[in-house]
């Protein structure tokens, strides 16, 4: 097996206060004459000028009856192309919830509700201390949590047992600063790989041609093999293979209707068309949006 892959909304580690707040990424099990095909009919039913042919593109309003055609059931995808997403708020309260072995889905839902948008400043916050090169002093952050603690009930009972964390934190910065690379990584592309290996090899090996990625070093890539099944990761510029190119389109397609749909303005007739190609393992919250995988 040998799967296509990209993704859309990449940001590395940082996962609160970016630009984007969704992650996709995309994996198609095409050849490459159907990926061609598939590019060649992309190409005549959202024309664009550029050599390069991306998901900005399609994704224009003038476009869409040209995703409606790429997701729908006389398109080129059925059963042959799988999404995982991350809406990262969420994945980064999951690993503030893990340092007191609290469920990340309640505190992501308590959270907002209880603390307003400091609660969003102390994610910001746990996420630079939690990933290399962020300049964030620690004292700063637990002061936050030390404030916010004061809170009466519930919510104000999980910060005090946050502010507890504090040596936890100290020793990750510690090992951040002598293995960044592969100490801790938040980065949700090396999840939303294992997830595509135990998608399409269901226990067997598999081989991933990807779009070049600086994050995927060598250190990763070997903690990748350790995690699941995979044969052989290639990184190859999406130019040189049209299987990446239909990968690059879906991830794009994915981000937007999932982020339109994280923040109230989703199109249910696109979120239907795109729900039998999520993971049921994405990283979002339930109820929130269309039945993952359905």
């Amino acid at each position: 097996m040998e799967i296509g892959c990209d993704e859309s909304g990449a940001e590395g580690e940082k996962l609160i206060g970016g630009v984007t707040d969704v992650f996709a990424h995309a994996g198609v099990a095409l050849t490459l004459d159907e990926a061609e095909a598939c590019m060649d009919e992309v190409r005549r039913r959202a024309p664009s000028p550029i050599t390069e042919y991306k998901a900005f593109v399609i994704r224009r309003a003038k476009h869409r009856l040209a995703r409606q055609w790429l997701l729908g059931p006389t398109g080129p995808l059925q059963g042959r192309a799988h999404v995982h997403l991350t809406d990262k708020t969420l994945h980064m309260t999951r690993r503030v919830a893990d340092l007191i072995g609290e469920d990340g889905d309640r505190l992501y839902r308590l959270g907002p509700a209880a603390f307003g948008t400091r609660w969003r400043d102390l994610l910001e916050g746990f996420n630079d201390l939690m990933r290399p090169y962020a300049d964030r002093s620690i004292d700063d952050v637990f002061a936050l949590v030390d404030d916010l603690a004061q809170a009466p009930g519930e919510a104000g009972d999980l910060l005090r047992r946050l502010a507890k964390t504090r040596p936890q934190i100290e020793d990750l910065r510690v090992r951040l600063a002598r293995d960044p690379g592969t100490a801790a990584p938040l980065d949700p592309l090396l999840p939303a790989i294992v997830r595509a290996v135990e998608y399409w090899g269901r226990g067997h090996p598999v081989t991933v041609v990807h779009d070049r990625q600086t994050s995927l070093t060598e250190e990763r890539v070997d903690l990748l093999k350790r995690a699941c099944p995979l044969e052989e990761l290639r990184l190859v510029e999406s130019h040189l293979d049209a299987r990446i190119q239909v990968a690059d389109l879906l991830a794009g397609i994915a981000r937007g209707i999932a982020a339109d749909e994280l923040h109230g303005r989703g199109d249910r007739l696109l979120a239907g068309l795109l729900a039998p190609y999520v993971d049921e393992h994405s990283v979002w919250a339930d109820g929130s949006m269309w039945i993952l995988g359905g």
